[in-house]
């Protein structure tokens, strides 16, 4: 698998950080697994973040503060047990069985249509952040309307490809979308693309067929 489009390096860097929310947190680590180009700056990254904390003179704490801290966590509200939920094996979709582990190990909603030759499965996620993440299944040959972002979109891609503002992106690609980028992509013949998405805010379809139907896509 060659891979010829990466993150920004700001967005690697934050990901090492751990700065992201969860949905881009997964979709750029889906994509740093894959990638050894990537791997080795989120590597960098870390290593000089780990020799600025070794460097960093030591602060002495204040008297106490070990055993006030323990007595918080004692004397806390005790989190209620919940009987861990059990989901049906990947291996039994066969959408699901071969995809990225970091995938696999989530919970994956319904297919749901978007549009013709659209259609998307949630990525149900606990943790909080103002993006969503999903999978996005598109059929081969598939035209998208001209849209923009009133957000972010953070795109990997899983299996097939689609074309865009002269580019190809395949599997393993990144493509990174905001509201300066305007593109109508297009899906390869070869097969399905199926893509992980994570998007803030809502598409913007342009012309008057875009305004009559946008209330009805929601990704």
């Amino acid at each position: 698998m060659t891979i010829s489009h990466h993150p920004p390096e700001d967005l690697l860097a934050d990901f090492a950080a751990g700065k992201l929310d969860q949905a881009e947190q997964l979709v750029v680590g889906v994509h740093v697994a894959g990638c050894p180009r990537c791997r080795r700056f989120v590597h960098a990254i870390e290593q000089l973040a780990g020799a600025s904390l070794e460097a960093a003179p030591p602060v002495a704490m204040a008297s106490g503060a070990f055993d006030a801290v323990m007595a918080r966590i004692e004397n806390g509200p005790k989190a209620p047990k919940i009987a861990p939920r059990i989901s049906e094996p990947a291996s039994l979709d066969p959408e699901l069985a071969d995809l990225p582990e970091l995938v696999r190990r989530c919970t994956i909603g319904k297919r749901r249509r978007v549009a013709p030759g659209l259609s998307m499965r949630p990525i149900l996620l606990s943790g909080g952040g103002n993006s969503r993440a999903f999978l996005l299944r598109a059929e081969p040959g598939t035209r998208m309307l001209d849209h923009t972002h009133s957000g972010t979109e953070l795109t990997c891609v899983l299996r097939g490809s689609f074309s865009h503002t002269g580019r190809r992106y395949g599997p393993g690609d990144f493509d990174y979308g905001d509201d300066e980028v305007d593109h109508r992509p297009i899906v390869g013949d070869e097969g399905p693309c199926l893509c992980l998405v994570a998007i803030t805010g809502d598409l913007r379809i342009h012309g008057l067929l875009g305004r009559l139907i946008s209330p009805f896509v929601r990704l």
